[in-house]
């Protein structure tokens, strides 16, 4: 179950960041409407990972559509792999 706390819950910050967890953000609302996310580092650095990947598969893809798909013996000569 979510933790929602309106904003001027901040006003004792301390609680509130003692509630914050890996995998367990806390949402805060102004105005009865959620406006912010407090997340644990480790859930923020993994977040902008998967985005970073992301980024990187959708330029690869659109380079594949565009210029033309690799075969698997391009890649391998390309990396150097040998098979004997």
């Amino acid at each position: 179950m979510p933790n929602i706390k309106p904003i001027s819950d901040l006003r004792n910050y301390s609680e509130v960041l003692r509630e914050v967890d890996v995998g367990a953000p806390v949402f805060l609302t102004k105005n009865g409407r959620g406006r912010y996310a407090i997340v644990d580092i480790h859930d923020y650095e993994k977040t902008q990972a998967i985005i970073t990947l992301m980024n990187e598969l959708v330029k690869g893809r659109t380079s594949g559509e565009e210029k033309g798909w690799l075969t698997l013996e391009a890649v391998e000569e390309h990396l150097g792999i040998v098979h004997e």
